[in-house]
């Protein structure tokens, strides 16, 4: 008999890859110019300084070993710290776990607090990251739009006052990826009493924060609540490759997450954590980095939206450059993004078409763009190459 293929999980058969992952395979080529991918820039990242914080760290063996499931004690202490400044209030080393990056939070925060069926509630268009990870849990996902002040706090309490009750609300209240909007800080307070008044989480995701262009971002939702969660990361200040991302959220959560992480990966890398904590430490080099890289961001965000709107005048409707990675875009003239697409990458350009950040459809006149990897000369002609691919015509 021939042999039978075991079965994979049920679960497998709803789950589709990242779209924006998907593409990055096929703008590997040196003459396109890719706007799709959410990536920082290299030549920005502190190699020389990584490099000599690895060789202090190394000079201990305890990096080279095991460390606690919540993260290197020295890096949660120095976390605990920066983020007691960002909130205003004293944030105790238990209420910080470190993660393999912000992405491996969410997962685990999934797991402690979704039973399958239960409703989550995030903003459309959405984190992909996100989406994958809550249809993975067997979630019941239901989107709230986004405008200029970022979620629309209002639909939200429309869906409570109908009787929803959701485990939790996921919000990338920060130069939002992918709409490049940021939470008001009404709707921040807002956000937070109804959490209050109807006893469910907020995920408060925030790796962009820190890359603010021209003013800081307004303090954080999880300032007005305690039923908030905080997600961030050293991935967009320092480097990916570090994989160290951080969760401030209340101890009896930390305790859930720590059960889980044990069951994952036991713990994360004492050297990354190590090679993080020096950096994180060091305020005063810290702040001119950041400095050095809001600046250059900032260069090329103004160039890229000053381009498309520029080269489609009314045609085309842009997110305000203020901070982040992404620039979304909203073409006027009925021009179908997902369509355009195989044409763009023949001129040489790509980009994330909006589809793949709607919930249940939608965004097919929309794109997503990132400028944070071309410089502006770059960025413009990237915008040209968009022209002849034929969104203008």
């Amino acid at each position: 008999m021939p042999p039978t293929n075991p079965p994979l999980a049920a679960k497998l058969a709803g789950l589709q890859s990242s779209a924006i992952r998907d593409l990055l395979k096929l703008t590997t080529r040196a003459d396109v110019i890719s706007l799709a991918g959410g990536l920082p820039d290299a030549a920005l990242m502190p190699r020389e300084r990584i490099a000599a914080a690895a060789e202090t760290a190394l000079s201990n063996s305890s990096c080279l070993q095991y460390t606690e499931s919540p993260g290197w004690a020295p890096l949660r202490a120095v976390l605990a710290e920066r983020e007691s400044a960002r909130l205003g209030r004293v944030v105790p080393v238990e209420e910080v776990f470190v993660t393999h990056g912000s992405q491996q939070a969410l997962s685990l925060l999934a797991e402690v607090l979704l039973d399958p069926g239960a409703l989550v509630i995030v903003e459309d268009p959405a984190y992909v990251g996100a989406l994958q990870v809550f249809r993975a849990a067997g979630a019941r996902i239901v989107a709230v739009p986004l405008d200029a002040d970022g979620m629309r706090v209002d639909v939200l309490a429309e869906l409570l006052a109908r009787g929803e009750r959701p485990a939790f609300v996921h919000t990338v209240s920060n130069f939002h990826n992918p709409g490049g909007v940021t939470m008001s800080p009404q709707r921040r307070r807002e956000l937070a009493e109804l959490a209050d008044a109807h006893g469910f989480w907020v995920i408060e995701d925030d790796p962009y924060g820190e890359l603010w262009f021209d003013s800081p971002a307004p303090e954080p939702v999880a300032t007005y609540s305690r039923n908030v969660i905080r997600l961030s990361s050293a991935s967009k200040i320092l480097s990916p490759s570090l994989r160290v991302g951080w969760m401030v959220a209340p101890d009896r959560v930390c305790r859930g997450v720590e059960l889980l992480k044990q069951g994952a990966d036991l713990c994360g890398s004492a050297l990354t954590q190590q090679i993080a904590a020096e950096l994180l430490a060091d305020e005063t080099w810290l702040t001119a980095h950041v400095d050095s890289v809001r600046t250059a961001y900032g260069a090329r965000a103004k160039a890229l939206v000053h381009a498309a709107r520029d080269r489609f005048g009314a045609r085309i409707v842009c997110t305000e450059a203020a901070g982040g990675m992404f620039v979304w875009a909203d073409f006027t003239d009925g021009t179908d993004t997902q369509a355009l697409l195989p044409r763009a990458l023949a001129e040489g350009v790509a980009y994330v078409p909006g589809s793949a950040f709607a919930v249940e459809g939608g965004y097919r006149n929309s794109i997503r763009m990132c400028f944070t990897t071309s410089d502006a000369a770059t960025l413009t002609e990237a915008i040209e190459r968009l022209a002849r691919a034929g969104v203008n015509k």
